[in-house]
């Protein structure tokens, strides 16, 4: 009789084990690549990771003066520019910001939300969606007798694409566009304003960047931005970042050189004025803080 019952069971063993392989085989496609960057921004650039879900971030960054002038402003450590943010994870594919910094006196607002994300033997990268706005306070009135409300706006937007190579390598590239409402003026060598202003409001740039891991808690980072229309008679710089991130528990330090002054896309992107040929660079660090 159990002869029987094995001949009658051992199909379905089979058919059994058939399913379970073919399961294994549908759930590795869909494991998700985890970690691509451990912190919020590369650098300057922002990166594919989001805030988890009811996640709360404190972000302090900071950028000093460059160093080129040497003793007389203590290798730009006299001068400084801080950036104060806060980024809430809405839910796990969808992070907020609302941010203060001094240049330019900026306000910016911010959403970054997930489109794909890379898995395991199936789709190939993280696809993030950025968006932010702008608004420049430092433009007063009795400078500008005409100011309106619009013209102190920016905006940005970016598709992030990142990679994660392997447990020590992950790459970036970051296609964006973004329009100033008012331009700054252009100058030429003598440092006269060229008229009119042969710089189109809306601007196209590509980001590059990249995390190499050196150790459970320290990183390499470099991230940069080449413009992709700016006007030849520009003063502006394409904006090159080299750094250090420090995984300390709760919280990322990074630390890191870099010509640009702003923290804001629209700030980096377009407004650079850093030469690093000329020694134009500047100490800066991001200190992010998650409750």
């Amino acid at each position: 009789m159990w002869k029987v019952l094995m001949l009658l069971t051992f199909p379905l063993t089979i058919y059994a084990q058939d399913d379970l392989l073919n399961e294994i085989d549908t759930t590795a496609t869909d494991v998700t690549v985890e970690s691509a960057f451990k912190s919020l921004k590369i650098i300057n650039l922002e990166s594919t990771k989001l805030a988890a879900k009811g996640d709360l971030y404190f972000v302090v960054a900071h950028r000093f003066g460059f160093v080129d002038k040497g003793f007389d402003d203590f290798f730009g450590l006299d001068n400084a520019n801080t950036q104060i943010k806060f980024l809430y994870g809405v839910n796990d594919w969808l992070t907020v910001h609302a941010a203060r910094s001094g240049f330019q006196e900026t306000y910016d607002l911010g959403v970054k939300y997930r489109l794909y994300s890379q898995k395991e033997n199936g789709f190939p990268v993280t696809i993030v969606g950025y968006n932010s706005l702008a608004i420049n306070s430092e433009m007063k009135e009795e400078d500008y007798p005409k100011l309106k409300f619009n013209n102190r706006l920016s905006y940005v937007t970016q598709i992030l694409i990142s990679r994660k190579f392997s447990d020590k390598f992950s790459f970036e590239i970051a296609p964006s566009v973004f329009h100033e409402n008012t331009l700054r003026d252009i100058l030429d060598e003598n440092n006269v304003v060229i008229s009119p202003n042969p710089q189109d409001n809306t601007q196209f740039a590509v980001g590059l960047g990249g995390r190499y891991k050196l150790t459970n808690r320290w990183s390499v980072n470099v991230d940069y931005a080449a413009h992709l229309n700016r006007a030849s008679e520009s003063i502006y710089k394409n904006p090159l970042s080299i750094g250090f991130d420090l995984e300390t528990g709760g919280h990322v330090f990074q630390m890191h050189f870099t010509n640009a002054n702003a923290m804001h896309e629209t700030g980096y992107l377009g407004q650079t004025v850093g030469d690093w040929g000329k020694g134009e660079f500047a100490f800066g660090f991001n200190l992010i803080r998650v409750f």
